[in-house]
């Protein structure tokens, strides 16, 4: 690589001079590096890139993603993102949707499949929504028995014990070609 080399996290500009462009993201004070490649400068558009061999797949505000809850939290659920905008990924990137304004208690639970709209970028953490009426759990399992579920309003009724669980479903559940919908 050449002088121009960077490491995820390295600074590139400050927010006062360029915006963050391609695998380049805004912490609040500085454009930094989501990547590994070289240090790209646009000084006509005023943007700060990351030139990598492989573009990475960094979802931008507005986006519709689809992916795998990886951690649920009180107040927030940790999202490995799988798809963005119908587009498959391989990035691994992730994102964290809050989920304190919702009155559900399971939001969503590990390995819950679901679709999130991404709000914004802040001190380097992807930030989602889950409120709107098509964002939400699209396929899960029974958590008693891994049984195939049914929805019922807003929970889900398992077909082979019964148990009823609630989710934030999204008005797309049940639909097994998710991945082809748009926001």
């Amino acid at each position: 690589m050449s002088e121009n080399a960077i490491f995820p996290g390295d600074k590139i500009a400050s927010i006062e001079e360029y915006e963050a462009g391609n695998n380049a993201f805004d912490d609040g004070d500085m454009v930094r590096a989501a990547t590994v490649g070289e240090k790209d400068i646009d000084k006509e558009t005023r943007t700060a890139n990351v030139k990598h061999p492989k573009l990475l797949s960094i979802p931008r505000a507005g986006d519709i993603i689809i992916g795998t809850v990886a951690a649920v939290m009180s107040s927030m659920i940790a999202v490995s993102i799988d798809y963005i905008n119908g587009k498959p990924t391989t990035s691994k990137v992730e994102c964290i949707c809050g989920t304190r304004n919702l009155r559900i208690r399971n939001v969503a639970l590990v390995n819950d499949i679901v679709t999130l709209k991404i709000i914004s970028h802040l001190n380097g953490t992807i930030h989602a929504s889950i409120s709107e009426p098509n964002l939400g759990v699209l396929f899960t399992k029974c958590r008693k028995c891994g049984g195939k579920v049914v929805p019922m309003r807003d929970a889900i009724k398992c077909t082979d014990c019964a148990w009823i669980d609630e989710r934030k479903l999204s008005s797309n559940f049940g639909n097994s070609d998710f991945v082809n919908l748009r926001g």
